[in-house]
């Protein structure tokens, strides 16, 4: 990986594994920036390792998701708000720890909880350092796999994030040039 090519990751805090919210943020993901993540975290495959706070592999997800210039952070709306499967792994954080972009993506059955993700997830993500230039995404279960759920939200925020991941880049130091 080069200096220029952002560092990004996928989050999800699903109590199912390979969820609908897996494959929506996926998705976004690929919207955003045209390519695979560099890392997946898929909660529901971690195990007792969350609750085990000397767990090294935990240790290891919180370090990558920490390094990444994007998270796509996602999970399914409950009770009007993030599961406690996510906060459990952010509660691992640091302040300041998440130290790059993060896009707040939520589903939910209705429309009810739309603001979700900007009343509910933008601020944790916010608290934990990670900037959330574009405020949340909020899509329907059912849309999931829809590309016209994503449309409008990805026509205003793309433009935002490509353009700060490109400063983000800019501003790294080169690869075996010191800071």
């Amino acid at each position: 990986m080069t200096s220029s090519t952002p560092r990004t990751a996928v989050l999800v805090g699903n109590p199912k594994p390979a969820s609908r919210t897996l494959t929506a943020a996926l998705h976004l993901h690929r919207e955003l920036v045209g390519a695979e993540p560099d890392l997946v975290v898929d909660l529901a495959t971690i195990g007792h390792g969350l609750v085990d706070l000397a767990d090294r592999e935990v240790e290891e997800l919180v370090t990558g998701i920490g390094r990444a210039d994007l998270v796509v952070v996602a999970c399914p709306t409950y009770k009007a708000t993030y599961t406690g499967l996510l906060k459990l792994f952010l509660d691992r954080f640091s302040v300041g720890q998440l130290g790059g972009i993060a896009v707040p993506l939520m589903l939910g059955a209705g429309p009810a909880h739309t603001l979700a993700p900007a009343v509910g997830l933008a601020p944790l993500l916010t608290h934990l350092g990670a900037v959330v230039p574009t405020g949340g995404l909020y899509v329907l279960d059912r849309d999931h796999d829809d590309p016209a759920a994503y449309a409008d939200w990805l026509d205003r925020s793309r433009p935002v994030i490509t353009t700060l991941l490109g400063a983000r880049a800019a501003l790294r130091p080169h690869e075996g040039v010191p800071a």
